[in-house]
Parts: C-alpha cells; structure tokens; sequence
C-alpha cells in the first residue's frame, strides 16, 4: 500500500526517485526502499512525503481500491475519493457510506446537482440556499449604493 502510493504519486507528479530523494533531503537507494517495500519511512518522512505530493499522511498509507479498477492513488488533501457507483435503472444511486457520513447525508436529506462538460456534483442545499441568499443581499446592497 505505502509502495504502490509512492510509485503513484511520484508517476503522477513526473518526478524521478532522484527529484523526491532531495525535496525530503534523503538519499535515492533510501527512497527506492521505500518505493520496493523494503524498508519504511519514519512518521516525519511520511509527513514530508504527503507535502510533498500535497496528500495526507493518513491517505499515503492507506490503499483505496475499486472494483473493476484497482488501486486509486491518495485524493490531494481535501478531496476524497468514495470509490464508484452504478446508476439504476430509474437513474438512482446510492451515495457510499464515507461520503454520506462526512457531509451527513441521510434520508431526507436535499441535495442540489450542479454539472458541466465533464461531470456531476452534489451539494447540501442548505450549503447552496445560504451562499445564494449571501450573493443576493451584497446584489441587492450594490444595486442600491450610489457611488461617490
């Protein structure tokens, strides 16, 4: 898991074993163990390395797999990756667990569903109604301010 990350995300970010070696001021021979599993970084390293790569230390010794994929590399900090999902025939889904826990999400609950050329996204409505409300008061307060 922590190999298979570090090939990823050092593939991922077109740097050579060299390159990572000298931002985290170790040798190559000590990071190409880390990449072939024969030794492992201290929790410092580890800490450097998901700077580094912009991830967390959590997601660089996890391994996240899907189904039909494989191994997914560490979402950057911030961003999650749930795995995938499979549209019904109503054109229903089910959000996975993780996600429907980070954003509470259970039944009932409203969603608002935004897209673009390339996908979907689902937010809270109340997430969405508070930041137009927001967007509509600074509106309405330009629209009735006279410049000097």
């Amino acid at each position: 898991m922590l190999k298979e990350n570090l090939i990823m995300l050092r593939t991922i970010h077109g740097f050579s074993q060299e390159e990572i070696a000298g931002k985290i001021n170790i040798s190559r021979q000590a990071y190409a163990k880390w990449e072939s599993g024969a030794t492992i970084p201290d929790i410092r390293k580890c800490d450097l390395l998901a700077k580094v790569y912009g991830v967390t230390v959590d997601s660089l010794i996890k391994d996240e797999k899907v189904d039909g994929i494989g191994a997914l590399p560490p979402a950057p900090a911030g961003k999650y990756i749930w795995g995938t999902v499979t549209v019904n025939d109503r054109g229903q889904i089910v959000i996975p667990k993780g996600a429907r826990d980070k954003y509470g999400i259970t039944g009932g609950s409203r969603l608002i569903v935004f897209g673009d050329e390339v996908g979907i996204a689902l937010i809270p409505a109340e997430t969405f109604e508070s930041g137009l409300k927001k967007f509509m008061e600074y509106a309405y307060y330009d629209a009735n301010t006279t410049p000097e």
